[in-house]
């Protein structure tokens, strides 16, 4: 063995050796009795390379993996790649397309998704040597990717079936429409920035009866309506009446309504009805049969007729306010803290449009088809939504942490249909027909001629909400759904609890009856030491790779896992790896001094016995170190069982009874037994610490001397430390 461990010579041709040896499939390993134990990666966007808190949660999976098929299980971890339809389509338009000078609609659709194919293909490969760098135990041979063909052909069959349930409608509704991206992007998609606006308090004209207030004065030329509270005495005496008139060049006919969602202490406490470019006015607008009145188009430009046409909002918005002070109409003007909705992947200002999409019904009744979920009848009339709170509420899924239940029951509380469509060329395209009048709903298209695709795709939340059974082969009745399915972890950021773990939910209820997982593990974000998110484009080192050369996978892998609790943040810093480069080390010389006093031929089948207090003090100390690591694990305290495992092999075993050990070994009385003490502590922390620190502990594995019976805990032939029994 070398003076010090060095992994740059070693983790490639580890990493070999367990790929070689077929043990990620667990239809090779040799307990074929096991319980099937699964983890489904959750797949990154294929639209770069991956970064610290893409090696968190590779690192967390692959001990929960390592940890379970060292304990007999038939461990199943499938990888995969998510195609990212927004953020790969925008990227390739920003970063290829504007270098020549062209758009999606000068190359057209084939030649736009051969080039993001093209550029698909070369990042996924990147991402995928990344995932082996990292040590990923994953199965290779079951690799998946959203927008493969197997997966298109469960996106078809998932559309068409909850199409015949009734859950998929085609409606004419206000919709996020993103006027930079060109398409819809679902409520889970908008972020929210916080910044000054404007609050004008105004009249529509002078013998208006009713002021209004608005940050938006530009969209009023579209309104239909003004709301006031049932209750509001100052009101009540114009509800119903009609008014005509004429606003910045624009006449409108404008109803009084009462109406319970008006808050009658705030503002005027009377709203502007505006049914065309808010979901909340046009919710008021069909209580009372109101008409609506479009007047922003997709570019988010005026189409009213009169001086406003064809401005941006931001030139209307200003031409307004300057109208209504020539007319004296403006009764106030005050700064306040507005939210702005901004599209995610492309910062583009969100405008609320009417148009003709397909929605998912959440609140729909429908008998399910089949169900294995507790509490739910086969052919019972459900919602979506109760679908979602149910399995959850019963504790057939689990979410860790706790806490986090609440912040899952109260989004579907509040959940409203799920617009599925996006006016996007890469992706899932929608599976429907259509010929003049008549559309066609089905997997496979037409054979007549005439008919037309719908050019629209689906959101890609559609097919990874398919991902724990359109990657174990549904929807074909294949061996691995069988087995493998449902699912035992589902391992993923906090942040994506809404956007992915509960349309997950929603999917699997619907279309397979069971639940997709037993538990829902959320990770924290990875943090630098100012506490802000670690990102690539900070160049703050983020790349798993350049930290791997420079400190080793296991040291990574050691430090982001040591202080990070289910759902909170962690801190990554060099300094903090770099501690965990000098365990590993620590751990490579306890094990140079272990097998240097000569271990062939020692026996450690059985535990051995205490002769000295020192000797009684460590196995007692190793044995209460396995119950406690095998604990941690079983209630997801990653965090503990690395520190519980620092403590033990660093002070407990190095520290204390490897000094102690120095005297013993001169003692021809103990030498013997210590020398057996010695190595069973080694292989047994080796095998206890194997799960998170892979590379070191296999390569030291690799200098036990052979032993000709495989049952003993010496390195058999043929053997990997990869799939020895766990200690417990």
């Amino acid at each position: 063995m070398e003076k010090t461990y060095d992994p740059n010579l070693h983790e490639k041709e580890i990493y070999k050796l367990w790929e070689e040896s077929g043990y990620f499939n667990p239809d090779n390993l040799p307990n074929q009795s096991g319980t099937p134990y699964t983890i489904i990666m959750p797949p990154p966007n294929a639209t770069g390379i991956l970064h610290a808190g893409h090696a968190l949660f590779l690192t967390i999976e692959d001990i929960f993996i390592r940890w379970r098929r060292m304990q007999g299980y038939r461990a199943l971890w499938i990888p995969g790649t998510d195609h990212a339809a927004i953020a790969t389509q925008t990227r390739v338009e920003k970063e290829i397309l504007k270098k020549e000078d062209k758009n999606r609609y000068d190359l057209g659709r084939d030649e736009l998704l051969r080039r993001i194919d093209m550029f698909v293909a070369e990042h996924r490969a990147i991402m995928t040597g990344q995932m082996r760098a990292m040590g990923s135990s994953c199965d290779w041979s079951r690799e998946a990717f959203t927008l493969d063909e197997k997966r298109n052909h469960a996106v078809n069959e998932a559309f068409k079936r909850l199409y015949d349930l009734g859950l998929i409608q085609r409606d004419f509704r206000i919709v996020n429409w993103d006027p930079k991206g060109q398409t819809t992007i679902s409520d889970d998609e908008i972020v929210y920035k916080e910044q000054p606006a404007n609050l004008y308090t105004f009249k529509y004209s002078k013998d208006f009866p009713i002021a209004i207030a608005t940050t938006r004065p530009e969209t009023k030329v579209g309104d239909v309506a003004v709301a006031v509270h049932p209750d509001d005495a100052r009101y009540q005496k114009f509800v119903g009446k009609e008014y005509d008139l004429t606003f910045c060049g624009t006449p409108l006919h404008i109803t009084i309504v009462a109406d319970d969602s008006v808050e009658k202490d705030f503002g005027t406490g009377a709203v502007g009805v505006t049914p065309a470019h808010s979901m909340t006015d046009a919710e008021i607008a069909k209580r009372h049969n109101l008409r609506w009145s479009q007047v922003i188009d997709e570019r988010a430009r005026m189409t009213v007729a009169g001086p406003l046409q064809g401005k941006k909002v931001a030139e209307a918005r200003e031409d307004v306010v300057a109208w209504l002070k020539t007319e004296e109409l403006l009764e106030k003007e005050e700064t306040i803290t507005h939210n702005i909705a901004t599209a995610e992947r492309t910062g583009g200002v969100i405008e609320p449009l009417p148009k003709l999409q397909w929605f998912i019904r959440v609140n729909q009744s429908f008998k399910i088809p089949h169900s294995a979920i507790q509490g739910i009848a086969t052919n019972q009339e459900v919602t979506l939504k109760q679908l979602m709170q149910h399995v959850v509420d019963s504790e057939q899924i689990n979410i860790v942490p706790n806490r986090f239940k609440n912040n899952y029951f109260h989004w579907i509380d509040n959940l409203r249909d799920w617009c599925i469509s996006r006016q996007i060329w890469y992706g899932h395209r929608i599976p429907v027909w259509y010929k003049g009048e008549e559309f066609y709903c089905d997997i496979n298209p037409p054979k007549d001629e005439g008919w037309e695709q719908d050019p629209d795709t689906l959101d890609t939340w559609f097919s990874s909400g398919l991902w724990t059974f359109s990657t174990l082969g549904w929807p074909d009745e294949t061996k691995d759904l069988k087995t493998y399915h449902p699912t035992d972890v589902m391992e993923t950021a906090y942040e994506i609890l809404f956007f992915w773990v509960a349309r997950m939910i929603l999917m699997t209820t619907a279309l397979v009856g069971e639940i997709p997982f037993k538990t829902v593990y959320l990770h924290g974000l990875v943090r630098d030491e100012k506490r802000q998110k670690l990102s690539k484009s900070k160049a703050d080192s983020a790349d798993p790779l350049d930290l791997i050369e420079k400190f080793g996978a296991d040291a990574l892998r050691f430090a982001l896992v040591f202080n990070s609790a289910p759902g909170t943040d962690s801190i990554l810093s060099e300094d903090k790896i770099k501690g965990m480069k000098h365990f590993a080390n620590k751990l490579w010389n306890i094990a140079r001094f272990v097998l240097s006093n000569g271990v062939e031929g020692v026996d450690i089948t059985t535990k051995p016995e205490g002769i000295t207090d020192a000797d009684k003090n460590i196995l007692n100390g190793l044995e209460e170190t396995i119950l406690k690591t095998t604990k941690y694990l079983d209630t997801f305290q990653l965090h503990e069982a690395a520190q519980e495992l620092y403590q033990f092999t660093w002070h407990t075993l190095a520290d204390i009874y490897i000094e102690a050990s120095k005297s013993q070994l001169q003692d021809e009385t103990q030498k013997e037994n210590t020398k057996k003490i010695l190595l069973y502590c080694l292989s047994t922390t080796l095998k206890l610490l194997h799960p998170f620190m892979p590379f070191v502990t296999e390569v030291i594995y690799r200098e036990f001397p052979l032993s000709q019976n495989p049952s003993t805990s010496l390195r058999a032939e043929k053997k990997i430390l990869m799939i020895e029994k766990w200690p417990l």
